[in-house]
């Protein structure tokens, strides 16, 4: 009888014990399944795009194909020179134009008899090799403004805002062309918000204002005149003029091909004289190659003779124009040209100084 007593009470207690334990088990799994179920329905609401990719085969899947481009640097001068005047292009070496001959062939196809746009744009197109000093570095893209001999209609709005002091100076931009000039009071003006800086393409300023417009520094940004992008000098009639009736040309590399670079610029009309515009040429082709870095080798590579509606290219030779190659002779000769004026400045300054 006290046997089973025992046994009854041991089972009791276990089933007590086996309870709470149980509980404790459960109120762990509960927790877990709760934070399980939230992961999956925070998952749930994240949309994944799976992005589309075409067939790719077995052998090369989860590896980096390398795609084999094409060099755009052409070079067929190991091509031969063809004796007759129909041939298979590719075969043979591209024909080298002067620039009377390609202006007339463009103009024999815009002859009224077939285009019919005598006045049709004359576009340079001008590769480069934008290979740096070393051999990992490239020229950066750049944006710059060639000043021409003759202008001719270029189909932009180009609106010129000039910061200068002293009537003489003010007289002498309203008299080159600007659109607006004036001095603090414009400064003021702006500040204000009563005139807006987005309403002109380029703005210009004379050394003797830059003091107070360096309040403007933050509305300008870029467009802050500087000595680099040449909008800032005591020269303000040749920099309206060239801003005004310029080309304004950019280089930018190719996205695969780091080490090419194309600018594409309108040099004029076809009815303008063959002269002039030879001469426009001649004036953007020195113009890009002050940009060259200091290395051997071409910076400009080829240049050709474009005017739309027409597919029609044509090679011509630049180097008539600009040297072929890197002279270091004459870099040197600039760079002790300059070594002189330098204790000339610096004595200016210094005089400028002590009279303030």
């Amino acid at each position: 009888m006290l046997s089973l007593l025992s046994s009854m009470r041991a089972l009791a207690v276990r089933q007590q014990t086996g309870e709470a334990l149980r509980c404790l088990h459960l109120t762990a799994v509960t927790d877990a399944a709760r934070k399980g179920t939230r992961e999956k329905a925070r998952k749930k609401k994240v949309k994944v795009e799976v992005k589309k990719v075409g067939f790719i085969p077995h052998n090369q899947r989860d590896k980096k194909i390398n795609v084999k481009r094409a060099d755009k640097h052409v070079d067929d001068s190991w091509k031969q020179v063809s004796k007759d005047d129909v041939y298979v292009g590719r075969y043979y070496r591209w024909p080298v134009y002067t620039v009377a001959e390609a202006i007339q062939c463009h103009r024999e196809t815009h002859h009224p008899s077939m285009y019919n746009v005598p006045n049709a744009p004359l576009n340079l197109e001008i590769e480069l090799n934008m290979q740096g000093e070393k051999a990992n570095r490239f020229v950066d893209n750049f944006q710059r403004m060639a000043m021409i001999p003759h202008k001719f209609d270029h189909g932009e709005d180009r609106k010129i805002i000039v910061f200068t002091k002293g009537q003489e100076e003010i007289t002498e931009a309203r008299d080159a062309g600007a659109s607006l000039v004036g001095g603090v009071e414009l400064i003021k003006d702006i500040t204000n918000g009563e005139l807006l800086l987005s309403d002109y393409q380029y703005i210009i300023a004379h050394p003797n204002i830059l003091a107070e417009l360096v309040a403007l520094r933050g509305l300008m940004k870029r467009k802050f005149p500087n000595p680099k992008s040449e909008t800032l000098g005591t020269n303000l009639a040749e920099m309206i003029v060239k801003f005004s009736n310029g080309i304004s040309y950019s280089a930018s590399k190719d996205e695969y091909q780091q080490n090419f670079g194309l600018i594409t610029a309108s040099v004029g009309t076809l009815d303008m004289d063959a002269q002039h515009l030879e001469e426009n040429i001649r004036f953007l082709l020195q113009d890009v190659n002050t940009v060259r870095p200091k290395r051997d080798g071409r910076f400009i590579t080829r240049v050709l003779l474009k005017s739309p509606p027409s597919s029609e290219q044509l090679k011509i030779d630049p180097f008539v124009y600009v040297s072929e190659l890197y002279d270091k002779s004459t870099a040197k000769v600039k760079k002790d040209s300059k070594k002189p004026e330098e204790p000339v400045e610096a004595e200016e300054k210094a005089a400028a100084a002590m009279s303030n």
